[in-house]
């Protein structure tokens, strides 16, 4: 018996695995509902302060020409280098899961005639990018961005709103020990005589760099000042600084964005190795920090300006500036406080039904109960009537619905008052204004 209790266990541990053998693909995961009800949290609330800022919703599609950010996001980047999904389709178009928002934003505002509209242009966007690159805490390779950009104003206010409405939206959250890093990277005009003051300084440290920045120093040096590596960003405390080789436009620019920002009492913290890791940007820069328990930062999301970026693409010249932040992270951050949300269970009507004929008749008035807009809670799966009168309890349904074998067939409901519980018999026709009438009262 032993032996063969055994070879039982060995042959249910072999199904178990067989059952499990397809998995979730690695870096990416699946959103149950309890952590749901935090994704439409973070999405509801800066939906409506976006929208309380004059910004209206674009959706744009998650496969792009891979030209796209080739061009937009730039060819020496770590996205285009390493992390984008790109596929060849059946035409040889060449073709890549969006790794960010902002090339395909300008993309829809080019292709679109947004550039006819009325000027400044507000938009913000949601929804699902992809990197390949190797997971790990609060990485995935699917992830989701919610994001701002305004279109058509090279104004510093419209900078500092940006980054306002990004601060306001992290305190309507409850994240509120954060701060901003910002810096200004400049034009391409001061940047040019800046990129080689820095190729000259990290020629002298080359033996310091990792790989990586050594294959940047002539192409892309900016990209040196933000490396992760350890020894690299030893070297880059030293390095000179681009807001000391600003251009006059730019500096009273910078300086301008900052006086707004005392202005609205934001605390901020000036940057000078912030450059953002995409071509695009230009002038102001800037990300945002979680002050976590540890003593330790956590960056949420960053953005900036981007003048050029339009007319890179092929539109007018059009000066721009956005933000975007990881929807992950910012769940992340929410569940590790153990934030209580307070959201409404409330269903006013339960429906509760004993028997076959019962669950039929249930399913009609479920159906006329939502098209008088009450919201109406039931369990078709439950026997018992104490299990169901305890989910209407649990839903705080002021009424129940009660439908058994004897209801169905005299076509007849039992309506219960669940405070008082008292109870009376009604017929089906005048169920839904006895509801009305009750709930009203």
């Amino acid at each position: 018996m032993p032996r063969i209790k055994k070879e039982l266990q060995e042959v249910k541990k072999k199904k178990r695995k067989k059952m499990t053998s397809v998995q979730v693909i690695k870096g990416m995961k699946d959103i149950l509902p309890p952590e749901q009800l935090f994704w439409d949290y973070v999405i509801e609330n800066s939906r409506k302060l976006c929208k309380d800022f004059g910004f209206g919703r674009i959706e744009t599609p998650i496969v792009e020409q891979t030209e796209l950010f080739q061009r937009g996001v730039g060819d020496n980047t770590d996205i285009v280098e390493k992390e984008m999904f790109t596929f060849e389709t059946q035409g040889k178009d060449r073709i890549s899961l969006r790794p960010e928002g902002t090339a395909g934003l300008v993309r829809a505002y080019i292709e679109n005639g947004m550039s006819k509209w009325s000027q400044p242009v507000k938009l913000y966007y949601e929804g699902p990018m992809f990197r390949y690159e190797k997971p790990q805490a609060g990485r995935y390779r699917q992830f989701h961005q919610f994001g701002f950009e305004i279109f058509g104003d090279e104004g510093s206010a419209i900078d500092a709103q940006v980054i306002y409405l990004a601060w306001k939206i992290f305190q309507k959250l409850g994240i509120k020990d954060i701060n901003i890093q910002i810096n200004s990277i400049g034009c391409a005009e001061c940047r040019s005589s800046y990129k080689k003051l820095l190729q000259d300084y990290y020629e002298m440290k080359i033996n310091k760099l990792c790989i990586d920045c050594k294959r940047r120093l002539d192409s892309n040096p900016l990209r040196l000042l933000d490396c992760k590596e350890e020894k690299c960003m030893q070297v880059a405390t030293s390095a000179p600084q681009i807001i000391d080789h600003l251009c006059v436009i730019c500096h009273d620019h910078f300086r301008s964005v900052l006086e707004f920002l005392d202005e609205v009492e934001i605390t901020y913290v000036l940057n000078s190795r912030l450059v953002r890791g995409l071509d695009y940007y230009s002038k102001t820069v800037f990300e945002v920090w979680e002050n976590n328990s540890e003593g330790g930062q956590s960056s949420l999301g960053g953005g900036g300006r981007y003048d050029g970026l339009v007319e890179m693409l092929g539109g007018e010249e059009t000066p721009a500036v956005g933000f975007s932040f990881g929807i992950e992270r910012v769940v992340e951050s929410l569940l590790k406080k153990e934030i209580q949300l307070n959201y409404n269970v409330k269903k006013e009507v339960f429906l509760i039904q004993l028997g076959d004929k019962a669950r039929k008749k249930i399913l009609r008035l479920f159906d006329k109960l939502v098209d008088s807009n009450i919201t109406v809670g039931e369990s078709l799966g439950r026997g018992s009537i104490k299990s169901q009168l305890r989910m209407a309890n649990k839903f705080n349904s002021k009424l129940a619905l009660i439908i058994g074998q004897k209801e169905a067939l005299d076509n007849t409901v039992i309506i219960r008052d669940m405070e008082s519980g008292m109870q009376e018999v009604i017929v089906m026709d005048s169920v839904i204004e006895e509801v009305k009438k009750r709930l009203k009262g």
